[in-house]
């Protein structure tokens, strides 16, 4: 990787602290803190978002019948994804410690806790369980693909590519033929050191 690409990717790790800081920011707004794993409000916040909860019933005749006809084709798909799961789970389980690549933590990419506010009814809380759940185990997938692809195939594509994930930066450029071995050899010791907060 050149010094322009590096420094380049320093300034987005450093704008991604400063979102990080933004959020937490935030987070003081709304009156809310982590607390050893747990998401804690005020009490008198507590009380105004069981205020703000709309009733179930009232949600489903609101609801648009477009939402509710489409809703078994969402949720058809939980079969594909738990399965996707329990395969990628399996496969970088057998894997990576066969390639020496450090093991992904499902637990930072799936986050489920939205469920838990107090302005959401039953139905608006199992969506969000779903969403955490499918959303958090793409970006898991995404990076267990791309420390598989750091492994095996490090090289850039030759056009433009969307949702990069974040090894792509260390990748040899395309039509780099004299760079091949040695890059290969160099991005598999770099995925081998991997740590999931960095890179």
């Amino acid at each position: 990787m050149n010094e322009r690409i590096a420094a380049i990717r320093d300034r987005i790790h450093a704008l991604e602290d400063e979102l990080e800081g933004e959020y937490h920011r935030q987070r003081l707004l709304f009156h809310y803190h982590v607390e050893s794993g747990r998401v804690r409000f005020d009490r008198a916040v507590l009380q105004r978002h069981r205020d703000m909860r709309q009733r179930l019933l009232a949600f489903i005749t609101g609801a648009p019948l477009r939402h509710i006809l489409t809703a078994p084709v969402i949720y058809s798909l939980i079969v594909p994804f738990a399965l996707l799961d329990l395969w990628v789970s399996l496969y970088q389980a057998v894997c990576f410690p066969a390639y020496g690549i450090p093991m992904v933590k499902r637990s930072e990419f799936i986050r489920i806790d939205r469920h838990k506010l107090g302005y959401l009814n039953s139905i608006q809380k199992l969506n969000c369980v779903y969403c955490g759940y499918v959303n958090g185990l793409i970006a898991y997938v995404a990076e267990v693909a791309g420390r598989t692809e750091a492994y095996w195939c490090p090289i850039k594509h030759a056009m433009r590519v969307r949702g990069r994930h974040r090894h792509y930066a260390g990748f040899m450029d395309y039509g780099d033929a004299d760079g091949y071995a040695s890059g290969v050899e160099a991005s598999r010791s770099r995925i081998q050191k991997v740590d999931a907060r960095k890179d």
